[in-house]
C-alpha cells in the first residue's frame, strides 16, 4: 500500500510495472508466512512443554526450512525473471521496469523468512508486543526510505521505481536486526547452533511434514482467489468493477478473525506441550463462540460499509452502483461463516490435523467451488448476484465437515496423541 501511494505520481507504466512485481512477491511472501504459521503451532508445543531444548530445536528447523525455500524462490526470480515477465507483459517500458523492481525485491524474500520465523518464536512465547512494535519501527522506516529512494532528496535525483523495493528492503532489514536485538537480549530465549545435536535432522524432517500442507494450503487457497477474480472478470464491466471495490475491504475486515484463529491455536498449542489438556474441549468452545461474535461483529462492520461504499468512490455509473447494492447482502453474510470455518481450521491445525484441512479447503474450493461458479458465469449467464454467491456458498459447503472434524478429533484426542506431535 505504501508503494502504490508513492509510486503512483510516476505514471501508469512505473504503477503497472510495480503491480505485476508485487503480485509475484506477494506470492512468495504468502508461503512464507504460512510455513511460519505452521512453525508458531510446533514452537508453541515446545513453549507448553517448558522444554528450552525442544523450543531451541523447533526454531532452528523452522528457520532452515524457511530459508531454504526462500533461497529456492530468489534463485527462480534470478533465472527465470526474464521469461516470467514476458509471460506478463509485452510493453517493452513496463518490462524493464518491472524487472528493475525485482532485481531488489527478491532480496526481501529472504530477509521475510528470518523475520517470519523470529516473529513465530515470540507469538508461540506470548509476547506478541515485541513483533507489533517491529512492524511500528518497519512501517516509518519504509515511507521516509521509499519516498528518498524513488523522488530522491537534496540533490539526489531518487531511482524510481526500484526506490520502492529498495525502502521495502532497508525497512525490513531494520526489522531484522531489532528482533535480532531482542532475542539475544532477553536472557529467557536460549538458542544456541551448539547445543543441537544429531537428532535436529530428522526433527527438521518431521517439522516440514507438518508445515508443508499449512503452505499448500495457503498456495491453494490464494490461487483459488486468483481464478474466482478470472471468472468474475468475464461478468459485465461494472460487475467486475464492484467486485474489484469490494475484495480489498473484505480482505481487511477478515483480518481480525484471522489474527484471533491464530491466536486460539497457539493457546490450544501450548495446552498440548504442557499436557495440560483438562480444559481443551472447554477452550476450544470458547474460541469458537469468540470467533462467531468477532464474525458478527465483522458483518456489522460490513453493514454500515455498505451505506458508505457509495460515497468513498463517487462518479460511478449507476450500472456499478446496482451491482454494489446486489451483491451487499453476500459479503455482509460472508465473515459470519468464514470465520466460524477459521477458527475450526486453525484449531485443527493444532490438533496435528494439517493435511485433513486442505483436503477439506480443497474440495469445498476446487472441486465444488469453483466448478459451480464457472457453471454460473460462462454457461449460465446468471447476475453477479448469483455469481458472488459462490463464495458464501463455499464457506457454508466446508462449514459441517470442520465441525463434525474438529468435535471428532477433541473426542479422540488424548496424551498418546499428544506425544506423537511432540516429535522431537
Amino acid at each position: 500500500m505504501i508503494d502504490t501511494f508513492l509510486v503512483s505520481p510516476l505514471g501508469e507504466v512505473s504503477l503497472a510495472a510495480m503491480g505485476i512485481a508485487t503480485t509475484i512477491i506477494s506470492f512468495a511472501l504468502g508461503v512464507q508466512m504460512a510455513l511460519a504459521n505452521g512453525s508458531q503451532l510446533v514452537l508453541s508445543r515446545a513453549v507448553g512443554s517448558g522444554l528450552h531444548q525442544s523450543v531451541n530445536k523447533g526454531f532452528w528447523a523452522g528457520l532452515i526450512i524457511n530459508v531454504l525455500v526462500a533461497v529456492v524462490f530468489w534463485a527462480l526470480l534470478t533465472l527465470f525473471d526474464k521469461p516470467l515477465i514476458n509471460q506478463l507483459t509485452d510493453n517493452i517500458a513496463l518490462y524493464a521496469e518491472t524487472e528493475r523492481y525485482l532485481s531488489v525485491a527478491k532480496f526481501i524474500i529472504v530477509f521475510n523468512a528470518i523475520t517470519q520465523v523470529m516473529i513465530a518464536l515470540f507469538n508461540a512465547l506470548g509476547r506478541t508486543k515485541v513483533p507489533f512494535k517491529g512492524y511500528l519501527i518497519e512501517l516509518p522506516v519504509n515511507m521516509l526510505m521509499s519516498y528518498v529512494l524513488i523522488h530522491g532528496f537534496a540533490g539526489f535525483e531518487g531511482i524510481g521505481v526500484q526506490g520502492a523495493a529498495a525502502g521495502s528492503l532497508v525497512a525490513i532489514a531494520i526489522r531484522l536486526l531489532y528482533l535480532t536485538l531482542c532475542i539475544r537480549l532477553d536472557d529467557s530465549i536460549v538458542l544456541s547452533l551448539k547445543n543441537l545435536d544429531a537428532s535436529l535432522k530428522r526433527n527438521t524432517i518431521n517439522h516440514f511434514k507438518e508445515i508443508f500442507p499449512v503452505a499448500a494450503n495457503v498456495t491453494m487457497l490464494q490461487t483459488g482467489a486468483t481464478i474466482y477474480m478470472l471468472l468474475y472478470s468475464q461478468l459485465t464491466l461494472n460487475a467486475y468493477v464492484a467486485m474489484t471495490i469490494v475484495m480489498p475491504w473484505i480482505k481487511a475486515g477478515s483480518q481480525f478473525i484471522t489474527a484471533w484463529a491464530h491466536s486460539s491455536a497457539i493457546t490450544i498449542s501450548q495446552a498440548i506441550g504442557s499436557r495440560q489438556m483438562n480444559n481443551l474441549r472447554r477452550d476450544v468452545n470458547t474460541s469458537i463462540d469468540m470467533a462467531v461474535m468477532i464474525s458478527f461483529v465483522s458483518a456489522a462492520f460490513f453493514l454500515a460499509l455498505s451505506y458508505v461504499l457509495p460515497g468513498l468512490y463517487p462518479n460511478l455509473d449507476p450500472s456499478t452502483y446496482q451491482a454494489l447494492s446486489a451483491i451487499a447482502p453476500l459479503y455482509i453474510f460472508l465473515p459470519i461463516v468464514r470465520g466460524y470455518n477459521t477458527v475450526h481450521g486453525n484449531v485443527l491445525r493444532a490438533l496435528g490435523k494439517t493435511t485433513d484441512v486442505f483436503k477439506i479447503n480443497f474440495t469445498g474450493q476446487w472441486l465444488v467451488s469453483i466448478p459451480v461458479c464457472a457453471l454460473i458465469i460462462l454457461y449460465l449467464d446468471l447476475s453477479v448476484f448469483w455469481a458472488f454467491a459462490v463464495m458464501p456458498f463455499e464457506e457454508i459447503v466446508k462449514a459441517l465437515p470442520f465441525r463434525h472434524l474438529a468435535r471428532k478429533s477433541l473426542k479422540e484426542f488424548d496424551l498418546n496423541k499428544a506425544e506423537k506431535l511432540m516429535y522431537d
